[in-house]
């Protein structure tokens, strides 16, 4: 691509994301922001929401890159059998093949942008599942609407 080309961005709003729950039993909900159905383009981006004491089974991706920033929250991220405890403004980087999962261990619920390199299925994996639609915490919290917090 030369300096001349352009590509046009895709913007999307809250009322945009799809959002799902991989299984009925699943702990956590993803709402898609960006994937290849949308962009064309390689990389998933999506926030995940944990339900208070939810998390991810342990999964591992084969070529992808995971990264997570923690959005609000606290956690633990488990990666090769060892936890790490996270919470709002932490950032994990996942490299291929590692083991991991992230679980909730805060009092409310944890939210993590997670941006996936290259996709490697994940955005099927995610639409293959249950459609479920965010509520009115998941909206504040997205739009950063949430009461403030006191000192």
């Amino acid at each position: 691509m030369n300096a001349t080309q352009c590509m046009i961005p895709v913007v999307k709003s809250l009322k945009d994301y799809q959002v799902y729950r991989i299984s009925p039993d699943a702990t956590n909900r993803l709402a898609i922001v960006f994937d290849r159905a949308s962009t064309n383009i390689s990389p998933i981006v999506c926030v995940e929401i944990f339900d208070v004491g939810g998390k991810q089974p342990p999964n591992r991706h084969q070529w992808a890159v995971e990264m997570f920033f923690i959005l609000k929250g606290e956690g633990l991220a488990h990666c090769d059998g060892k936890p790490v405890p996270i919470q709002a403004g932490d950032s994990l980087l996942v490299p291929p093949t590692g083991m991991h999962f992230i679980e909730n261990t805060g009092s409310g619920r944890l939210y993590a942008l997670c941006i996936m390199v290259p996709n490697e299925h994940f955005a099927e994996l995610i639409r293959s599942g249950i459609e479920v639609e965010l509520d009115k915490e998941d909206l504040a919290v997205l739009r950063r609407t949430a009461a403030p917090v006191s000192c």
